[in-house]
Parts: C-alpha cells; structure tokens; sequence
C-alpha cells in the first residue's frame, strides 16, 4: 500500500499546473471571473452547444473552475439574450496562465473553426474579476 500511496503523491506534486490549480483551489480566497458573451444574431443556440458539448471540459482540462452558467432571459438590448457564467481560479496570475494554454489548445482551436464556419457566434465579451465578500454565504466548488 506504502508504494502506491507514494507513487500517487509523486504523480500529484508534479503533475500538470491545472491538476495542481484544482487541487489548491479555496473558495473563500478564490478569484471569479464573471464572463458575459454576446451571441451574433441568430448564434445563440450553437454558442450554447459549444459551450455544453465542448468548452466546459476544456476549461477543466485546462485548470479552470466551471462554477455555472446562465442564460439571460431576452431583452430589447439583447433579443436573444447573452450567456453568462462564473469560473474560479486561485490567482489572476492562474487565470492567465489556464487561458493562454486554452487558446493554444489543438483541441480547442479546432472547435473554434468548425462551430465558426458559418461566422462568428459571438460578437463582445465583458469580464468582471471578483473575489468573495466576507458575509456571503460560503459556497462548495465543484471538484
């Protein structure tokens, strides 16, 4: 048992940064990133299929903390609405890191072209960087 428990403590303290990012990751001292995305006209549904039969694995792959994701009911400002989601890092300096290895990601880049061979789903993106305020409710992450 001694050398499987050592075996996996090795592979644990040398693993990819992201294993390592989701790991460490404390919801009380956390940073979120609040992310809102615009769809092109008529985009809003691929941009939620890529989103559920893609980009959340590839987040996590890449060390990110899914936390959730919303669809914003229509508006006269957003007739289709936007997507809106929550992820968690440990440390702004982590947040850069998971998303410069997400771009460069085959994987991913090749998502890209195939759900934008029609023309871009989206058309703007606001982030919003956050950290818990000392009376919210605590929360549990997903693992």
């Amino acid at each position: 048992m001694r050398p499987v428990f050592f075996a996996c403590l090795a592979l644990a303290t040398t693993a990819t940064p992201a294993f390592a990012q989701r790991a460490a990751l404390d919801p009380q001292t956390a940073v979120y990133e609040l992310r809102i995305y615009y769809p092109a006209p008529g985009k809003l549904a691929a941009l939620n299929a890529r989103f559920r039969e893609h980009t959340l694995k590839l987040f996590e792959k890449h060390g990110m903390r899914n936390v959730a994701y919303w669809n914003e009911q229509p508006t006269k400002d957003a007739p289709e609405g936007r997507v809106v989601y929550v992820l968690a890092y440990p440390s702004r300096e982590a947040r850069e890191a998971d998303w410069k290895a997400f771009g460069a990601d085959p994987e991913w880049r090749a998502v890209v072209a195939a759900s934008e061979a029609a023309g871009k789903l989206v058309t703007k993106v606001d982030s919003v960087f956050m950290t818990m305020a000392d009376y919210s409710p605590p929360i549990t992450l997903p693992r």
